[in-house]
């Protein structure tokens, strides 16, 4: 699919924190040729209160899982739920998907696109990620769009593909920053990168993204479990440096510092989180590939142990 087609119409499933930063831009420019996929209480919600982005109230066109497109398929399909509900959202996406519908997938981790992709082929996926802080409480998401941005493209970038030009210029019609890199792989593993560390450091010690600009003993904390990933990424072929540690504490400056990394805000939220794709994917990699990584031990577990006493295990 190398053809270069305007984007006239997207599905997108997921109207979380990051759900809510596409959802927000696209509106404008999309109006009801953008649908979003929900069904049962949630839609029944999403029809009855809609969702508040930055303070401004908005009701999107809503569609059930179940709903059929009658041919007509959706030029771009975004699928952004919680890793943990990515199999159930590739799922309940399907009948939003068309011979000719490209895929985007801008979840935390490593592997979305690889579960994608066994359900719909490689063939009209384009890996993606997103650098968005949100902060989603009480049905209300607040992001800062002068640092938010959405990187993605072919697994290699050298030239920008038609298909690939056609996803840019929708998102920055919508007012999305859009990045295409030259490397995708290596873009998505400096985020894991980038989450892993913070997400679970966060999380555990209960800091917001601030502490890492004042704090000497969060940094050897976070730079422990980036390492970790460094050193998995490099026996996968990823080349991962300290020079790119270096960049990201520059990043996390800029970053609004009371907003806090989604893992921490779920625990306070008294949600279950996404550790499995953080610190357990980690564990799982790094003993396939006999690189130890005994931070992402201590802290997947003390996550998972934060998680039992939200559930009133003890």
């Amino acid at each position: 699919m190398n053809q270069r087609k305007p984007i006239k119409t997207v599905s997108l499933i997921g109207l979380g924190a990051i759900g809510c930063f596409f959802a927000s831009h696209l509106q404008g420019i999309l109006g009801d040729r953008l649908r979003i996929i929900a069904g049962g209480s949630r839609k029944d919600r999403l029809e009855r209160d809609g969702v508040t982005v930055n303070g401004v109230n908005y009701r999107f066109h809503l569609v059930s899982p179940e709903e059929d497109c009658n041919g007509d398929y959706p030029d771009l399909a975004i699928i952004i739920t919680k890793f943990t509900g990515l199999n159930q959202a590739i799922q309940d996406i399907k009948n939003q998907i068309g011979p000719k519908t490209l895929i985007m997938a801008p979840l935390n981790g490593v592997e979305a696109e690889d579960m994608v992709a066994a359900v719909y082929g490689w063939d009209n996926l384009l890996y993606s990620l997103a650098k968005v802080s949100v902060v989603m409480k009480d049905g209300q998401a607040v992001f800062d769009p002068k640092v938010a941005r959405i990187e993605f493209g072919e697994r290699k970038n050298e030239t920008i593909s038609p298909r690939v030009q056609s996803v840019k210029d929708l998102l920055e019609a919508a007012g999305i920053c859009a990045i295409v890199p030259k490397d995708m792989e290596r873009a998505i593993w400096y985020k894991y990168m980038c989450n892993v560390s913070e997400n679970q450091s966060a999380a555990v010690l209960g800091i917001p993204f601030g502490a890492w600009s004042v704090s000497a003993d969060a940094n050897f904390i976070r730079e422990a479990l980036m390492r970790e990933v460094v050193a998995v990424a490099g026996k996968k072929g990823v080349r991962l440096t300290e020079e790119d540690m270096e960049k990201q504490a520059e990043r996390l400056a800029v970053v609004p510092p009371k907003n806090k990394p989604s893992t921490l805000q779920d625990i306070e939220a008294g949600r279950r989180t996404e550790v499995e794709m953080f610190g357990g994917a980690m564990i799982r990699m790094g003993r396939e590939l006999g690189v130890p990584t005994p931070y992402n031990e201590l802290f997947y577990h003390a996550i998972k142990v934060l998680e039992q006493k939200n559930e009133g295990l003890f």
